[in-house]
């Protein structure tokens, strides 16, 4: 069986892994927004952007990516 990989801000990640993904929110101190990604093992990855756009960009292109594999 292949895996599904999505590459974001420099990180890829196993699709088969992810357990759930929060909302867009704006970062602690005024550091742009940003969107928790939770994997199974409890880890987290929390990517960072400078404006609400990409990170919502970014997060709807993981989202259809979890829905194609």
């Amino acid at each position: 069986m292949a895996r599904t990989v999505h590459e974001i801000q420099g990180y890829t990640i196993v699709l088969e892994h992810i357990a759930f993904l929060t909302r867009v929110f704006e970062a602690e101190g005024g550091e742009g927004y940003q969107f928790n990604v939770r994997f199974a093992a409890d880890v987290r990855l929390a990517p960072r952007f400078p404006t609400r756009e990409e990170a919502e960009l970014a997060r709807s292109l993981l989202i259809q990516a979890l829905k194609d594999s």
